[in-house]
């Protein structure tokens, strides 16, 4: 696993989806190309728990009570992040993406065996918002609420997380 490909993402509030004001995406690059069926281990060791296997839906949503870690365990895909004017993101096995709490996700296309490993901080339970007017009515101050992770879920009490989301 490697610390240093890190990419940083920051998506501002399009008006629909409300995005994180304070803290980026987190794009970590072939984070688990050597050691794949370590995903979901790892994330729940470094307390990223509550895990789940599945795809990502092909709408526009976001959590506004949780953080997410997303790790792509099989396949690939094109990810649109930040809502409809945010960025598209291709990912492939072994790539790891953190999403602070608000930030827009959706599939654009992906491989027909697309498969992630999801979890969240301290296994906390998520809600599912999508682009109606009604999801935004609490979402900025759920946002603000969501605590910060005590690890990085791949590179736990190192991490660059902690660095990048100024956790200590």
């Amino acid at each position: 696993m490697n610390k240093n490909n890190l990419q940083t993402y920051r998506f501002e509030d399009d008006g629909v989806i409300p995005n994180n004001p304070n803290l980026p995406v987190l794009f970590y690059p072939g984070a688990f190309s050597e050691q794949l069926e370590r995903t979901e281990e790892t994330f729940n060791e470094n307390n990223w728990r509550n895990s789940w296997t599945n795809g990502v839906f092909d709408f526009h949503h976001y959590h506004s009570n949780a953080h997410e870690v997303l790790g792509v365990v099989q396949g690939t895909a094109i990810l649109q992040l930040g809502g409809e004017k945010g960025k598209s993101l291709d990912i492939k096995k072994g790539d790891v993406i953190i999403l602070p709490a608000g930030t827009g996700h959706k599939r654009l296309q992906s491989s027909d065996d697309f498969k992630i490993v999801g979890a969240y901080p301290d296994g906390m339970e998520h809600n599912l918002k999508t682009e109606k007017e009604e999801d935004r009515l609490f979402a900025s101050e759920d946002i603000s609420k969501v605590p910060l992770p005590d690890a990085d879920p791949v590179f736990g009490y190192n991490g660059p997380l902690l660095k990048e989301w100024n956790v200590r």
